[in-house]
């Protein structure tokens, strides 16, 4: 972790608060305005507007601004109003010197954008979301992306990036889904830690950009899927499950969260004391900020009735920055009206004011580090191809139809999301420039050779019902050797939609977005007519590769079987069509893993692989019980053999445990087919011997590892306390003496087993 502040900086934070009035320390507060209400474009450059030199006014000064250079549908910004981005630095700057020549203390504000899989603004580049980046099962690859992410903040003079990484996808009707890492709170937890390595640089150093983890905590556990809705789980999933990767976030150093719009068994996470105090500040020695959701504060109004004691109830709870939302204008009156005590707005103010003096901004430098920017576009270009590549998931190639062979003379490309642009992306995205998106057809018609015949059609929409073009994509299909189908979902906001004023999705009736902030669902079937229009062009029997596109896993029951390859890109971002084709033709050997099970439908669910082991039937009378593809599943063109390196029992003491000492489990793997590729070593255990109920196996280590073709290697994985603790009757984690059984293999549900005996003498 990083380290707390020195004497030095103590002093200087305490004896500002001292000189500050309660109407400026409010101000620290509040981070009420949207980025681009604050500018406008003038013939000569920028101007700031009177909504910020009035706010500025109001308060003495501004804690944070959020998402001056956000570009989207909601918030209106294209590319003919937005802020390009040779201007940027010119416009925080312009920001900076206002708030010094015009507030009585100088103190700059923080920046804040939306960053969940790149920066949400005009011509940043747009990584795979996270659901993708999950797949990877590749810690070091996202901890590179995450410090490209802050290069181009950095080089905007931008000072925090708020980053889904605390999410758990725990219902795959949520339409969030596609923010998560996985379902799995250790695979969340150590791609949580990559991020904030990658953005914050350093533990040691002065951090660089501080991501803002988002959500905090169990928002992934709404009853029903639904966005926002209330999580009605106990504290003891809630800490196996659900705190894990903020724990994570803070021991890698991590300086700031998001508090969730859900409540937990009854209590707002805004207002809920023990989650954002007990827990996070003083069990866990969190030093950071707590950032409201956007408007979170003011539908506390639904349990208080009163912005005033809404405000206090938020404060004692120990959320420091609010977000858009009128209540944290309320606090001076609340002071004022003895409704708080002004020491806890000391405490959050002195929060904010020290991250400002750990990002360097109290010194007066230029907001940026340069007029020009400085991170190498080509080099992001290069890892944002490579988590693409690795994010695709293969989960289906009967006959070994897969790899295709480059020499295919007739190809055809149907499905809604094999030409379209923005399907590519997911939520939180820019506006784009054509030629910086390569779309399926795009990959495909760079890789083939020039005299393969490539016949295109839509075939049909994501959510239409319109067959229109069925005529066409049979007669292109009957023509081609092999098929190859986008298939899936989009998250694509477009202008002209309805939103809410905290930017999520009010009515999308007639747009083709089925996934996405506040698009929840009920039915995992894929939309529209997509289901029948693959049953349809498997009557020609000609090979059918299924590409699907999705931020969340789709019910495949329906055309499982017509399809004799399936691969999942996720939302791959922009360069997503080409790693696909890549794929496709052999140039890639895949090696995703399945973040998340795929459930045959949503009558099922849930059918997380971790479900607890507590005897009872999994089966439904009219259904089978678990997914049809099971987490940590994937294939690969060649095959490993993964296996323990000694069949001996492995053994600890409980003692040496509780001093820090781990259990080093050796693995073989080898690669026994034609191909070099990726193999992912995965290590579960399941605790025979508990006080409470255990889970069938759980994820405790694994590794992402290179083998050529015949070559076979060593990997040591590593088991702790904290792998091997639970959390006992009273709510104690601790390690129980006993056997634990260890599992290895490629996936969850493809194990070699043998047993660990923990010692308590």
């Amino acid at each position: 972790m990083y380290k707390t502040c020195d004497s030095q900086m103590e002093k200087q934070i305490n004896d500002l608060i001292k000189s500050m009035t309660l109407k400026e320390k409010v101000g620290q507060l509040n981070q009420k305005l949207y980025g681009w209400q604050v500018y406008k474009k003038t013939d000569d450059g920028y101007e700031l507007t009177d909504t910020f030199k009035n706010h500025v006014d109001q308060f003495g000064g501004i804690g944070a601004l959020y998402g001056l250079f956000r570009a989207d549908p909601w918030s209106g910004i294209n590319f003919e109003n937005g802020i390009p981005l040779e201007d940027c630095f010119q416009v925080t700057n312009m920001i900076k010197q206002y708030l010094k020549e015009h507030t009585r203390l100088g103190i700059p504000a923080l920046l804040s954008e939306e960053c969940p899989h790149g920066h949400q603004a005009l011509d940043s580049t747009v990584f795979p979301t996270h659901i993708g980046a999950g797949a990877t099962w590749n810690p070091d690859l996202q901890q590179s992306a995450s410090s490209h992410v802050a290069s181009e903040l950095m080089d905007k003079g931008v000072h925090l990036g708020l980053v889904s990484t605390l999410d758990i996808a725990r219902d795959p009707r949520w339409g969030r889904t596609e923010e998560c890492f996985s379902e799995d709170p250790y695979l969340a937890s150590q791609m949580t830690k990559a991020v904030v390595h990658g953005m914050q640089g350093s533990v040691n150093d002065s951090p660089h950009v501080l991501p803002v983890l988002k959500h905090f905590a169990a928002q992934g556990a709404a009853v029903g899927g639904h966005n926002a809705g209330p999580a009605l789980i106990g504290e003891r999933e809630l800490r196996e499950i659900y705190l894990p990767p903020m724990k994570a976030g803070i021991e890698a150093g991590a300086l700031a969260c998001m508090a969730a719009y859900n409540e937990i068994d009854g209590i707002p996470c805004h207002v809920n004391r023990k989650l954002l105090t007990d827990i996070l500040r003083e069990e866990w020695n969190f030093k950071g900020i707590v950032m409201a959701d956007g408007t979170a504060l003011d539908r506390l109004l639904l349990l208080t009735g009163d912005e005033e004691l809404a405000a206090a109830y938020a404060l004692n709870a120990g959320v420091d920055l609010s977000l858009w939302d009128d209540i944290y204008t309320k606090i001076e009156a609340a002071v004022t009206n003895g409704k708080v005590d002004e020491s806890l707005v000391d405490l959050a103010v002195k929060r904010v004011l020290y991250l400002k003096f750990r990002l360097g901004i109290m010194s007066g430098k230029p907001a940026g580090r340069a007029n020009k920017p400085q991170y190498k576009r080509l080099e992001s270009k290069q890892v944002n191809l490579e988590m693409a590549r690795q994010s695709i998931t293969l989960i289906k190639n009967n006959h070994h139809l897969l790899p295709l062979s480059k020499k295919q003379k007739r190809i055809a490309i149907i499905g809604p999301s094999a030409d379209n642009v923005y399907n590519m992306l997911g939520d939180y995205t820019p506006p784009q420039r054509r030629e910086a998106v390569v779309t399926i057809k795009d990959g495909i018609a760079s890789i083939v050779e020039k005299d393969t015949e490539i016949f295109y059609t839509k075939g049909c929409g994501i959510r239409s019902k319109d067959t229109s073009d069925f005529k066409q994509a049979k007669t292109l299909a009957e023509k081609a050797d092999v098929i190859i189908l986008a298939l899936g979902g989009s998250s694509a906001r477009e202008f002209g939609m309805e939103f809410q004023n905290n930017g999520a999705v009010e009515h999308d009736a007639q747009a083709e977005m089925d996934c996405g902030e506040n698009i929840d669902v009920a039915n995992l079937k894929l939309g529209g007519v997509q289901e029948r229009l693959v049953q349809e062009l498997a009557s020609f029997n000609i090979p059918m590769i299924g590409v699907l596109i999705q931020g969340r896993p789709y019910s495949l029951k329906n055309i499982e079987s017509y399809l004799d390859a399936i691969l999942i890109g996720w939302y791959p971002g922009q360069l997503g069509g080409q790693a696909i084709a890549e794929v496709i033709f052999g140039d890639v050997n895949p090696s995703g893993k399945l973040p998340i099970s795929i459930p045959y439908s949503a009558d099922q669910l849930p059918v997380y692989y971790n479900y607890k082991n507590s005897g009872a039937k999994q089966d439904y009378y009219d259904e089978v019980g678990h997914a049809i593809y099971r987490f940590g599943y994937g294939l690969s063109y060649t095959s490993f053999e993964c296996s323990f390196s000694t069949e001996e029992i492995e053994s600890i003491n409980l003692k040496s445990l509780e001093k820090g000492e781990r259990v080093k489990i050796s693995v073989n793997i080898l690669n026994k087919g034609s191909y070099d590729g990726y193999a992912v070593v995965q290590l579960y255990i399941q605790d025979m011997e508990a006080s409470v109920t255990r889970r069938i196996k759980e994820l405790k280590a694994f590794k992402k590892i290179w083998l050529e073709a015949g070559q076979s290697k060593q990997v040591n994985l590593e088991l702790g306390f904290e792998e091997l603790s639970v959390w006992n009757v009273q709510m104690e984690q601790v390690v129980e003496p006993g056997n634990v059984l260890l599992m290895v293999g490629e996936s969850s549900n493809q194990l070699e087993t043998k047993k660990l005996v923990i010692d308590g003498e």
